[in-house]
């Protein structure tokens, strides 16, 4: 096959007329300038909520396919929902202290822990989706889901004082509930029982209530499954169905340990 007809075949074959990676490199630079206004002490806040504002209109003409839609009034209402985003993200960053013995500063949260930082993005991301602009969310989300390991989609709804502890290989769904002062260890999973496109508008991922703890790879399933206030979900349990408040639950492995005969 020579050059002319490969190049032809290609060009039949790419369909879709709005794909351009140059909008997913630029939703990750402006994901990083915001993160960066909102916290690094050095980042002059007016002038770079002026570059933002600059960087999302050139995200919108990439973004914005149904012409319907008006995408110029998402900036004007998304920055004016940025100090309780920061407000949030704050309290966030002091459950974490709190809670993690192994935390040496409030710094040391902002700076080096995974989880906060998916966290940041994911509530960053959740507001523009409240928006009804869906693809530059999920595109942040994304970014923090390669970064850290945590893949938090944008339309999942969290409370205050959220904690993922060592963070990698946590799923949390599109419609999860999260309450207040919910604590989450690595390998979470809080998903769907199935998937069909069917039930895309419908509530297809857990409720978990305030003061919840759920240990590493806990796997929580179904739209209709709450787990109750103050409980605790051990390591390794599987939760297909709602769980009352207060309550321990926690999955009981067999365990063999066979001894080899001595040999002298």
């Amino acid at each position: 096959m020579d050059k002319e007809t490969i190049i032809k075949k290609i060009k039949q074959h790419k369909k879709q007329p709005n794909l351009r990676f140059q909008l997913k490199e630029k939703v990750e630079l402006f994901t990083n300038k915001l993160f960066y206004t909102l916290f690094d002490i050095e980042t002059p806040v007016e002038e770079n909520l002026d570059r933002l504002a600059e960087e999302f209109d050139a995200l919108t003409n990439l973004a914005c396919w149904e012409m319907e839609k008006p995408c110029n009034k998402v900036w004007e209402n998304y920055v004016s929902k940025l100090p309780s985003v920061l407000e949030k993200l704050n309290l966030d960053a002091e459950a974490i202290v709190n809670c993690d013995p192994a935390s040496l500063s409030i710094e040391e949260v902002y700076m080096a822990y995974p989880g906060f930082y998916a966290i940041a993005i994911y509530r960053l991301a959740h507001e523009l989706y409240q928006e009804g602009f869906p693809m530059v969310p999920r595109l942040m989300t994304e970014y923090a889901h390669r970064q850290t390991g945590v893949d938090i989609n944008p339309g999942a709804r969290i409370g205050k004082s959220f904690f993922i502890d060592h963070a990698t290989g946590v799923v949390i769904g599109e419609t999860a509930v999260i309450k207040d002062n919910v604590k989450l260890y690595q390998g979470v999973t809080l998903g769907a029982l199935y998937v069909a496109k069917s039930l895309q508008r419908v509530k297809r991922h857990p409720t978990i209530e305030d003061n919840v703890t759920i240990y590493a790879n806990a796997t929580i399933l179904g739209g209709d499954t709450v787990i109750g206030e103050n409980s605790v979900i051990g390591g390794n349990a599987w939760l297909t169905a709602s769980v009352p408040a207060n309550s321990t639950v926690f999955h009981t492995p067999e365990i063999k340990i066979k001894t080899l005969p001595h040999v002298s």
